[in-house]
């Protein structure tokens, strides 16, 4: 082979090989942009930009094909999430109950009774005596009815006398009188050792002993009856 057909040899060899370069180029471009599709010319599986930042879009790109990063004003927005449901709500514990009511406060202790009458010993004794007249005993009586409403605590007969006479001879006589009445109480049901009888003689007058009638006020038995009403 000449020397002029060895050149055109080496040139169609070649050219052969930039036909086959390029079309192996022109392969991978397309494999490239079929790797990105939606659309969108691209390389290595990443949207290719312009300068303005703008991705290409391919031939068949529709606004279906758009993404994100390319055209976001055209995808679909996500529906926000829906509300997280609202808490469960607080029940409050129920109210503890009620105290007891307090118990009544107890009725009120009776009210204590106390009487006191005043026998006059001229209208209930003989002169210088300590037995008992028949008014005597009728005041008594009387007494006695009423102490059958009474809660009896303590009888006290107290005999007293005026002036006259000593000392010791009163004393004795007040405390004769005073006796007298115990003993007819007892005769009527009266428990004895609820009843005290004392005799204080002329030392406790309530009238003058000058005058006549001063003297008949201070000759007297007092009776002083302590207890409470009965239900």
């Amino acid at each position: 082979m000449s020397i002029e057909g060895k050149k055109m040899n080496k040139t169609v060899i070649q050219f052969g090989l930039v036909l086959a370069g390029a079309f192996m180029l022109g392969v991978g471009a397309n494999s490239a942009v079929a790797d990105v599709g939606q659309g969108y010319w691209g390389s290595s599986g990443m949207n290719v930009k312009n300068g303005s930042g703008l991705c290409w879009h391919s031939g068949y790109w529709a606004p279906a094909m758009a993404t994100e990063e390319c055209d976001p004003d055209l995808v679909p927005k996500k529906p926000a999430p829906p509300p997280p449901p609202p808490p469960a709500p607080v029940v409050a514990p129920p109210p503890p109950p009620p105290a007891p009511a307090p118990p009544p406060p107890p009725p009120p202790a009776p009210k204590p009774v106390v009487e006191k009458i005043t026998m006059a010993a001229d209208a209930h004794f003989d002169f210088d005596k300590s037995v008992l007249k028949p008014e005597g005993k009728a005041k008594l009586d009387d007494l006695v009815g009423k102490l059958k409403a009474v809660n009896l605590e303590v009888v006290i007969a107290v005999g007293h006398t005026d002036s006259i006479g000593s000392d010791a001879y009163n004393k004795k006589l007040s405390m004769r009188r005073a006796d007298a009445v115990k003993a007819y109480l007892v005769s009527k049901g009266i428990e004895a050792n609820r009843i005290y009888s004392e005799g204080k003689g002329k030392s406790q007058p309530i009238a003058d002993n000058k005058t006549k009638e001063g003297r008949a006020k201070n000759r007297r038995v007092e009776i002083e009856v302590v207890g409470s009403r009965g239900k």
